[in-house]
């Protein structure tokens, strides 16, 4: 059994590396204060921002591990676990680290802006990369809740300290679109390992034993995260994970149709269960029952 840290609240993890606590729903660390450290593999229970200009390469993420290039950003939602479980040794860290529970920003706007950023559903090894001037932006205003946190309680203190958090996830939001940019020029290679992985799953006759593939399926097997696997789809071909791989089948399907003329055959040919699923998501995708598209023809 590995041993955990359950980060429930800010003041666990700040408490955990010999940080103050100031505020019970916001953290800071600069990890030059408090460094060395022992590690910890995280249980979280909040949101974390950690900016590190060297991230060791034994952290994992999840199920998997993590590689890092220098200036990446590592966030962290609540119900993910993340970090390195403590071998016993103390460890060199720099840069920061932000915290904030969900609690925080409850009701308010920022909740509602949460839903896009969906860099935070990633895992480690898709950590955002930035740029000097980005790193150093948020760097400051992380600066800047620590020193509010350090103020007096008063009835503005979370409302600024909420409008500081929103824009750093707003630059982290410009990064995570700058990646893609990137990865897009790249993406051909993705949809042709995708399209193999469909031809190779339906070939072999997987689908007999396990069924119609899902995106969880396809993400594994192209080591990404589900999310992360439905947006670079999504922004190469227009369409999400889903409809992409259901297009797919309706193509084998077609042809199918075609050889044999058996629409409950070629149902079960494809992995489903019932003749009447197959239809339906055929006239879905085409406009057509299996029985009209081979009339039309």
């Amino acid at each position: 059994m590995k041993n955990i840290l359950k980060v429930n609240i800010p003041a666990d993890y700040l408490s955990y590396v010999g940080a103050e606590s100031r505020h019970p729903l916001v953290g800071v660390v600069d990890f030059a204060e408090v460094s060395p450290i022992h590690s910890s593999l995280n249980n979280y229970g909040v949101y974390g921002l950690f900016l590190h200009s060297k991230v060791r390469e034994d952290l994992s993420y999840g199920l998997g591990g993590f590689g890092a290039a220098s200036g990446s950003l590592i966030c962290v939602a609540p119900g993910q676990i993340g970090g390195r479980e403590d071998p016993g040794d103390l460890i060199d860290i720099d840069g920061w680290a932000l915290l904030f529970h969900p609690q925080l920003i409850a009701g308010t706007y920022l909740e509602k802006e949460m839903r896009q950023f969906s860099y935070f559903d990633y895992s480690a090894n898709e950590a955002l990369f930035l740029q000097e001037d980005e790193r150093e932006i948020i760097v400051n205003l992380i600066k800047d809740i620590r020193a509010e946190i350090y103020k007096p309680l008063d009835n503005e203190q979370n409302a600024i300290i909420i409008s500081y958090i929103s824009a750093i996830l707003h630059l982290c939001n410009r990064a995570y679109s700058r990646q893609f940019s990137r990865i897009r020029r790249s993406s051909d290679d993705i949809l042709v390992k995708l399209s193999a992985l469909l031809n190779e799953y339906f070939d072999s006759g997987a689908q007999l034993a396990h069924g119609i593939p899902g995106v969880q399926y396809f993400a594994e097997k192209l080591c990404m995260s589900p999310n992360y696997f439905s947006d670079l789809l999504k922004k190469t071909t227009g369409e999400n994970a889903s409809n992409f791989i259901r297009e797919h089948i309706i193509r084998i399907a077609k042809n199918r149709l075609l050889a044999s003329g058996n629409i409950s055959q070629v149902a079960y040919d494809l992995g489903f269960e019932y003749p009447q699923h197959f239809s339906r998501m055929f006239k879905k995708h085409t406009g057509m029952t299996p029985s009209q598209y081979m009339a039309s023809l």
